[in-house]
């Protein structure tokens, strides 16, 4: 879940993203919604939580891909 942290702050820091495939985020993205979905149909707070937190961290790291990028 908070393995993307130090990857989002050498983002924010450096503002480089080049090297970074916002494909496997984006899959990644959508996994991830997809168990939000499941815990929240099995009323499962722990999945729910642990899922959003990671939702919320991996697309703050693909906005900041889309953000930086070079055009």
């Amino acid at each position: 879940t908070v393995s993307v942290i130090p990857q989002i702050k050498k983002a924010w820091q450096t503002k480089k993203v080049e090297d970074i495939s916002p494909g496997m985020f984006a899959i990644l993205i959508l996994g991830v919604f997809l168990w939000v979905i499941y815990g929240i149909t099995q009323k499962d707070m722990p999945v729910i939580a642990t899922n959003g937190v990671s939702l919320a961290l991996n697309s703050l790291m693909l906005f900041l891909m889309l953000r930086y990028r070079k055009k």
